[in-house]
C-alpha cells in the first residue's frame, strides 16, 4: 500500500509542534553543514527559502554511508550519506510530500575522521523533490539544513510568507540608472536611483533632501514612483534583497553627470541608503 501523501498547496503553511524530537534531544551539528539552532542571521536562511521550492520540517531516522565508489568526486574530508528523515510538518510545495523522505548528504568528517551524530536531528531540509522519485529530496545547497529552533522556525515559516506571494521582491541584479535633483532652495533635493532586478520587476529608490529636516529614503516597486512609500523594515524579505543586493559603491557610469557636484550628491544619497540598511549579516 502507497505510504500516504502530507497534502499541502504551495504557500500553505501549517501550525507548527513538537514532533518526536525536540531542541533538547535534537544532536548538534557543526555549522559548516547545518544553520545553527541559536543566533542564526535572517540572510542566511533567507538564501536558501527563496531559492527552494521544497521545505519540510524533518527529523532524521537513519543515515547510512555511501561506498566510495558510489560517491565519485567527493573530497576525502566529506562522507557521502543517504538519510532517511520523517517529516514532521510540510514548510512550502505544491503537490505534497510523503511521510517519510530520503536525500545525500556529504558530511563533514572531524580532525579524526569522525562523523557527526546525524540520527534525531530535527532539521529543515530545503530543496526540491525528484521527478519520478516519490520521497526524495535534492538538497538546494550541499548545505541547505537549518538546525530546528523555536527561533529558527519562525524565521523560516516568515520569510516564506512573504517569499511565496505573487509580488514577493526580487533579486536585484544591478543599478540600470540614477540622477540627483536640486530643490529651489538651497539644501533640498532629491535623488533617483533606478535598479535592475532578476524579474523586471521595477524597483527604484528615492533620497528626499529639505532643510531643516532630517533626510529620509524610500523604496517604490511601481512603474511610477509612489510618493506614500519609505523604507522596508529590518528583517523582511525587502529588506534583505536590497540589503544583500545592492552593490556597495553607485557605478558612476550610470549617474547622470559623472563629473558634476549633482553626481557627487547622488552618491552620497546612495551611502545614505546603505547605511540605514546597514549590513547584511550573512555567516555562511
Amino acid at each position: 500500500m502507497k505510504a500516504a501523501r502530507l497534502s499541502i498547496g504551495i504557500a500553505a503553511l501549517l501550525l507548527g509542534f513538537d514532533g518526536m524530537a525536540s531542541a533538547q534531544t535534537s544532536p548538534a551539528l557543526p555549522p559548516a553543514l547545518a544553520i545553527q539552532p541559536e543566533g542564526a542571521a535572517y540572510a542566511d536562511i533567507a538564501d536558501l527559502v527563496v531559492i527552494s521550492p521544497l521545505i519540510v520540517d524533518a527529523t532524521i531516522r537513519s543515515a547510512r554511508k555511501i561506498a566510495p565508489e558510489q560517491a565519485v568526486g567527493v573530497p576525502a574530508t566529506l562522507q557521502r550519506m543517504l538519510v532517511e528523515a520523517d517529516v514532521t510538518a510540510l514548510i512550502r510545495g505544491q503537490g505534497g510530500i510523503t511521510p517519510r523522505v530520503r536525500f545525500l548528504l556529504d558530511v563533514p568528517k572531524d580532525a579524526k575522521g569522525k562523523l557527526p551524530k546525524l540520527k534525531k536531528a530535527r532539521l529543515f531540509l530545503l530543496g526540491s523533490t525528484v521527478a519520478g522519485r516519490p520521497g526524495e529530496i535534492r538538497l538546494s545547497r550541499p548545505n541547505a539544513l537549518v538546525q530546528w529552533s523555536a527561533a529558527n522556525d519562525a524565521l523560516v515559516r516568515s520569510i516564506t510568507q512573504e517569499a511565496v506571494q505573487i509580488d514577493a521582491p526580487p533579486a536585484i541584479t544591478g543599478i540600470a540608472s540614477g540622477f540627483y535633483s536640486a530643490g529651489t532652495v538651497i539644501g533640498e533635493g532629491e535623488t533617483q536611483i533606478f535598479l535592475r532586478t532578476a524579474n523586471d520587476q521595477p524597483m527604484s529608490l528615492s533620497v528626499l533632501s529639505r532643510p531643516g529636516q532630517e533626510k529620509r529614503w524610500a523604496i517604490s516597486t511601481a512603474e511610477v514612483i509612489d510618493e506614500s512609500a519609505t523604507a522596508p523594515a529590518k528583517f523582511t524579505l525587502l529588506w534583505y534583497r536590497l540589503a544583500c543586493g545592492l552593490p556597495r559603491v553607485l557605478p558612476s557610469e550610470r549617474v547622470e553627470g559623472a563629473e558634476s557636484d549633482t553626481a557627487a550628491r547622488a552618491q552620497a544619497d546612495y551611502k545614505f541608503v546603505l547605511d540605514s540598511l546597514g549590513p547584511c549579516g550573512r555567516k555562511r
